[in-house]
This record gives structure tokens, sequence and C-alpha cells, in this order.
């Protein structure tokens, strides 16, 4: 009799999915999405184009693509972008080839980015987005979380927390709502919803022909 134990564990080829992080600025997409990358070598992160110069520490290519207004606009007018948006008053856009090639490799793909972007998004790619809305526990809560993080000035900041308000109000445009009073707890249900996500029917590429085979067995 065959020993059990020396069975391997199938890994059924399945469609990459595209998995979006948005919250109001502060609320904590941006952690969220370096604690996954840091933790899930299955996914990788959409580099946005922007408009915007570089802060301190950003590398052109991999927080960001840089580019100047002309080029953004001609990408734009190209088609090179799945999504793009205005945001406190510079262009972002996801370059559509290099989510085509992380799909086409069974990678799934990691967008950072706000309601706007997540409605193109969808609009584009469909069933194979989930979006996930990112909350704070409080406004005030925001609002500290801003001030600590010492980037951006006063004037910047009270241009965000009245954005964010407008942010919240979409919500209900997401797959699954979260919200973030610990961070830790957060990123465990960030990564359950994407463990469910990868074992849907509808992904499961590889799940007919294993069927077959066994009822031809």
């Amino acid at each position: 009799m065959a020993d059990s134990n020396n069975h391997k564990p199938h890994e059924l080829e399945r469609r990459g999915l595209l998995f979006v992080l948005s919250s109001p600025s502060g609320a904590g997409k941006s952690t969220l999405s370096r604690m996954l990358l840091d933790a899930d070598e299955k996914i990788a992160l959409s580099v946005s184009y922007t408009t915007r110069p570089p802060r301190p520490g950003e590398i052109d290519g991999v927080h960001y693509h840089f580019a100047d207004v002309p080029t953004f606009k001609k990408m734009a007018a190209d088609g090179e972008f799945l999504e793009w948006a205005h945001v406190f008053g510079h262009r972002y856009g996801t370059p559509k080839a290099p989510v085509e090639e992380k799909l086409a490799a069974g990678c799934d793909v990691l967008f950072d980015i706000d309601w706007q972007g997540a409605q193109q998004l969808y609009q584009e790619a469909g069933p194979d987005v989930v979006r996930v809305f990112i909350l704070p526990p409080s406004i005030e809560e925001l609002e500290r979380r801003l001030h600590t993080r010492a980037q951006d000035s006063d004037a910047v900041i009270a241009d965000r927390m009245s954005r964010a308000k407008a942010e919240i109000g979409h919500w209900d445009g997401y797959d699954y709502v979260l919200i973030n009073d610990d961070v830790k707890t957060c990123f465990d249900k960030v990564r359950q919803i994407l463990a469910a996500e990868r074992m849907k029917r509808r992904r499961q590429k590889g799940l007919i022909g294993f069927v077959r085979d066994l009822a031809a067995t």
C-alpha cells in the first residue's frame, strides 16, 4: 500500500489577479502594500507613472516612474495606461504593458491607487480585479498620522484632510472594507482576503483538466 504521506500537494495553474488597496492619504495603504510585498513573493507592485517630483529617498523606477507632463499626456493619448487620474495637482497612471507581462508570468499585481484608479481598473479588467478599501479608525487619528509622518506642509495636510472625507464616501465601490486601527490585525485580514480570492474556482485555470484526469482514472 502506498504511503499517503509521500503525496505532494497540487498547485493548480490559475489566472493572476489585480489586487487593489485604496485609502485616504495617511490611512495605511502604502504601509500595508510594503508589508504584503515583503511577505508574499507571488505578488508584485505595479509601479505607477507620476508627474509629481520625487520625495526624499524615492527612486525612479522603484517607487514611481517620474515623468514630465508632456510625456505623461502622450502616454495617455497613446493608450499606454490601464488607468490614470489627477491627484493633488499631479497626474498618476498605471502602465499597461508591465502589468500584462506580470499576469502572463502567473504573478498577481498589487495596486496602491485611489478610488478613481480603482474604478477605471475595474472597468478595464472586471472580474480579475479585487478591491480593498482601508478606513482610518477616526478622522482625528487620520490627521494625527499625517502630521506624524512629517512629509507635508500644514497646507498640504489640510488639503488631504478635506479630500479624505470625499474619498471615504466611495467605500461602497469596493469588494472589501477594512478599518485600520491596528496595522498588524489589518494586514492579517488583507492576507486572508488575498488567499481566498486566489482560491476562487473561476481563477483555477487548471481545475477542469485536473477533474477530467480524476474522472478518467
